[in-house]
Order: C-alpha cells, then structure tokens, then sequence
C-alpha cells in the first residue's frame, strides 16, 4: 500500500493568514485545536460535520416555545378562540359587549341572554332588572371580572 504524502495544514476557511505566523498555526492566545480564521463558507459542511444552528421552520414553537397569544385560532374545536393562561377556553361571546348591554338593557335581560344564561335573563326581564339595582351590579360585575362564563361554561372574550 503506498503512503498518501503529507500535505501541509491549510489557514482556516479560506482566509490568508495573518503576517508573521507560519502557515497552520493559530495566533497567540487561541485554543490549541479550535478552528482559526472565521465562519465555514455556504455549501461546505461545518467541522465534525455538526449541522449549523439557526431559526426553526414557520409556524408556531415547538415544545418549550411560546404559546400563541390568547384569542388566536388554534385549530381545536373545543376552543376555537384558544386559551387563557389559566387553560380554560375562550368563548365566542365578549364580555365588553355583554357589560355594555347589560347596563343599557339590563331591565330586560339582554345583556344575559347575549351569553346564553337565559334562565337569569328571563328572572331579570320578569322583575326588570331587580328594578333596576340587579341590572347595574351585573353589568359592572361583566365589565371588571375576569371569571364570567358564558352558556357552556367557556370564559368571556376580554
């Protein structure tokens, strides 16, 4: 078998080498067998044939990523206005909607029937709105909680 002859260590990726070192060695105070001289060039293989890093593909994160912001699409039919941090689904119905049509049409349970409690709503447009008092707490209780559920029991849309 005959013997590859012995080519000389090339200056790393391309790049000359600085002046006043001979040809392969690193320069004063760099590890000894870390590569020299910069960056592989596009098209060749990163030394130890590690791929490179870079951006995952489109779409959202993977595991330990982030989730999407609340109120997104997120294909799941249980909840198709996602999550809230706390993983309940988002409903449909909006609780601003639902506040402001409470205090203006609280008398007749409007507000109420907007999210599906028909049950309430009938009791507020039969005693009008507890004559009005019941109407009022309600719709402010709309507007500041952050617990309201609508008829199948999803959290109200922020």
């Amino acid at each position: 078998m005959t013997e590859q002859p012995q080519q000389p260590p090339q200056p790393g990726y391309g790049y000359p080498q600085p002046p006043g070192y001979p040809a392969g060695a690193p320069p004063q105070g760099a590890p000894q067998g870390a590569p020299q001289g910069g960056y592989p060039q596009g098209g060749f293989a990163a030394p130890g044939g590690y791929p490179q890093g870079g951006y995952p593909p489109g779409g959202y994160a993977g595991p330990g990523g982030y989730p999407p912001p609340p109120g997104t699409y997120t294909g799941d039919p249980h909840a198709p206005y996602g999550y809230d941090p706390y993983g309940r689904p988002y409903s449909d119905k909006s609780k601003i909607v639902a506040g402001v049509l409470q205090l203006t049409l609280g008398t007749l349970g409007v507000g109420r029937f907007y999210m599906g409690s028909v049950g309430i709503g009938l009791a507020q447009l039969f005693t009008c709105g507890g004559f009005g008092i019941w109407a009022l707490i309600d719709g402010i209780m709309l507007l500041v909680s952050d617990s309201q559920t609508d008829g199948q029991g999803r959290i109200l849309r922020g």
